[in-house]
């Protein structure tokens, strides 16, 4: 890796950006082990990197200062993007939504044992700013429909996954026909345009 290329030590930790020490010595010393030399499939070049994003996020004063570069760097990548996209529009919110479930089910469903996802891993793979994703992340935490891990990262939960599914037949016109959606359907969770329905107690 170049060493004047910025490298996102949240990322490379896997956890958010507003991780607290506990949650960063944590993730350290799970990824510590799997990266390490002496590990028969470890990767000494992450290795370096991860103990360098360690010893950066762990001293208040050396994060401090790594955030500012943090945060222009993800700016500057989102400036780009917005010019990229002459002025068009975002995408629906419930479209959104409807993704971003999608996208967390996905996760869920092939590695059940590290189903998280970081906001900026989100944001990525989304293409949209952290800081519309953010609005959808607090959306859908509300609701249940993902949860914060210890990590700091989000995952599905089971009302998540009934969502999706649910979602999945209300589009599947061979078992589901247009307009016949009954209320019962609408879960707390659901991310249509036209549910404002509000979890049960």
């Amino acid at each position: 890796m170049n060493g004047s290329s910025f490298v996102d030590y949240y990322d490379v930790l896997q956890i958010s950006s507003n991780a607290d020490e506990d949650t960063i010595q944590q993730m350290f010393r799970h990824l510590a082990k799997k990266w390490h030399p002496d590990n028969p499939k470890g990767d000494p070049e992450r290795f370096r990197i991860l103990v360098e994003a360690n010893k950066t996020l762990t001293n208040p004063e050396k994060r401090a200062t790594y955030d500012v570069k943090y945060q222009k760097f993800w700016e500057a990548k989102w400036n780009l993007s917005e010019n990229a996209s002459n002025g068009r529009s975002y995408v629906e919110d419930s479209e959104v939504r409807e993704s971003l479930l999608s996208l967390f089910y996905v996760q869920r469903r092939s590695k059940m044992n590290d189903p998280g996802l970081g906001e900026m891993e989100v944001a990525r793979l989304m293409r949209i700013p952290i800081h519309l994703i953010e609005f959808h992340l607090w959306y859908l935490k509300e609701k249940n429909c993902i949860q914060r891990l210890e990590n700091g990262q989000y995952a599905l939960t089971v009302l998540g996954v009934d969502e999706m599914e649910k979602s999945r037949l209300r589009l599947n016109s061979d078992r589901l026909l247009e307009g016949q959606t009954s209320t019962s359907e609408k879960e707390a969770c659901e991310p249509d345009r036209e549910s404002r329905v509000s979890l049960p107690a």
